[in-house]
């Protein structure tokens, strides 16, 4: 064993003991064995933790990473001959945030699981002789998180005083569309981000990001170049912008200020302020990031009254912070719905609800568990971004349990077998979102809220009749306001579960005049 334990480890130190008792023969089973989640509860929490089963060619500054978004790294040890690593945070509050998160969204390094678990130590002790490189680094990295000037060698990571606040971003590879509003997400854990222009370039999409302070903009740099958004895809690729200033004219979708809120929209931006991403990051999710901070010690988030479930918190999170993706590479499509309200549901309804997320094929209420469904969408990513922002929301009185299936596709009754209607084939509707590549409704979902936005409203229809409206589909309407032109609307309800009920009920409602409603949910309140 001494042979592996080289880097980082003196021989009879307490690292040897330490790494000797916190990898015991009952820990290195297989990953994800009951072994492992057993000694994950025992171990009593520590700000010290144990990183296995990382890929052989691991950086340092990865490693750090997977940390930085809760708070302050205080200190490293890698163990490359064993693919692991001990990784010191400020306090133990961190870690346990740290820990709390990473069991909803399975932690990723270079597209590679990993298992992180509580040390049996509670600070680590290192040999900087022996363990050069990695504490250059983790000195490099506070150094920015302080904003001081580093005393490491600047052969390791070059961190010379940063040239600029603005930050030019290219998206290479860009599967899906990265929004503006994806952008500040991403960016704002490292900082106030003021200012954010995005354009097209040489085919390329690009942006420019201005943050209050330079050093922000370095560790943005230096946590966020190479990573992606989205699993294989939209990868970030950023440096320096030779400006030190934005000039922003309008806030729409293409700029903003968000320092001046005041700015006129300018043209083309269509009036819909609801600008996001396929990410649908709730509004308030993200935790600022600062040097001391991250994310609250909680990950159960609410909005609009309405909690979103600790797993959408994550997923979003993790999602926005470019390591852990959306992954739906190899993700069936099909989605189980349990704990319905099986006097209430129908097919109808399920497609509508859960076609704010993605195009649903088809949906099957489970014969002999009326309480279940399965509900198959076009590919993974759609299945994952329903899940994060379905599961857990409250429909017609009912908690709802939204998880992956292990089934691949849902199957039609065979012929002639009555099923009471129970499976119902969307395959060919004329109401999916997602049909057209590129297209707005990409930009515009969100996490249930209690405010609506309504649109394809037909002239000569007043607040009074929408107010009518939504009122019979069940609940108060607290607030209403129309826009460009009365053609769109924001209609608030007095409860999320309300809007969910009205969205279901009111999409695609035949206002007459051959307008059918269009109903979604909005980030906006009024």
């Amino acid at each position: 064993m001494d042979g592996d334990v080289a880097v980082g480890v003196k021989r009879g130190s307490d690292e040897l003991n330490m790494y000797s008792s916190s990898s015991s023969p009952t820990s290195m089973t297989a990953n994800g064995s009951d072994s492992k989640k057993q000694r994950l509860e025992e171990s009593p929490p520590s700000r010290v933790l144990h990183i296995r089963k990382l890929p052989s060619e691991v950086s340092e500054t990865e490693v750090i990473a997977l940390g930085l978004p809760f708070g302050k790294v205080t200190n490293i040890l890698m163990l490359k001959g064993k693919n692991q690593a001990f990784l010191e945070l400020g306090t133990e509050e961190a870690a346990i945030t740290m820990v709390n998160y990473y069991a909803a969204v399975t932690p990723q390094v270079r597209n590679t699981p990993v298992f992180i678990q509580y040390s049996n130590h509670k600070e680590l002790k290192t040999d900087s002789a022996l363990n050069q490189r990695a504490q250059a680094v983790l000195q490099a990295v506070s150094a920015v998180q302080d904003g001081s000037s580093p005393s490491s060698d600047p052969g390791v990571l070059d961190l010379a005083p940063p040239p600029s606040p603005v930050l030019r971003i290219i998206i290479d590879n860009m599967f899906y569309p990265v929004t503006l509003d994806v952008l500040q997400q991403i960016f704002s854990k490292f900082g106030t981000v003021m200012k954010i222009i995005t354009f097209t370039k040489n085919n390329q999409f690009q942006a420019l990001l201005q943050f209050s302070d330079p050093v922000n903009a370095q560790q943005a740099k230096l946590s966020l170049d190479g990573q992606n958004i989205y699993n294989s895809c939209c990868t970030l690729r950023i440096d320096f912008s030779k400006l030190v200033s934005l000039n922003v004219k309008y806030n729409n979708d293409k700029s903003r200020d968000y320092t001046r809120p005041d700015l006129p929209s300018g043209d083309g931006d269509g009036g819909h302020k609801d600008h996001s991403s396929l990410l649908g990051t709730p509004s308030g999710a993200l935790a600022s990031y600062s040097s001391g901070g991250g994310y609250s010690s909680s990950l159960s988030m609410s909005q609009g009254g309405g909690a979103i479930s600790p797993l959408s918190a994550a997923a979003a999170a993790a999602a926005a912070a470019g390591r852990v993706a959306l992954s739906g590479s190899g993700v069936s499509g099909v989605l189980l719905a349990s704990n319905l309200n099986d006097e209430m549901v129908t097919p109808q309804s399920l497609f509508t609800l859960f076609g704010v997320y993605g195009d649903v094929q088809r949906v099957k209420i489970l014969f002999n568990k009326k309480d279940s469904a399965l509900i198959q969408l076009s590919d993974g990513n759609q299945a994952q971004l329903a899940m994060s922002h379905l599961n857990g929301q409250k429909v017609f009185s009912k908690v709802m349990r939204v998880t992956l299936s292990k089934h691949q596709t849902v199957a039609l009754p065979r012929e002639g077998l009555d099923d009471q209607l129970l499976t119902k084939d969307f395959s060919g509707s004329p109401l999916h979102r997602f049909k057209k590549p590129g297209s707005k409704n990409f930009q515009n979902i969100f996490p249930p809220s209690s405010t609506l936005h309504l649109s394809n409203i037909p002239e000569g229809v007043s607040e009074e009749d929408l107010r009518l409206l939504f009122s019979n589909a069940g609940g108060t309407v607290k607030a209403f306001k129309f826009f460009q032109d009365h053609k769109m609307a924001l209609l608030q309800m007095s409860a999320v579960e309300e809007a969910i009920q009205g969205l279901m009920d009111l999409h695609n409602y035949d206002m007459g005049a051959n307008h059918h409603l269009k109903v979604s949910f909005s980030k906006s309140t009024i």
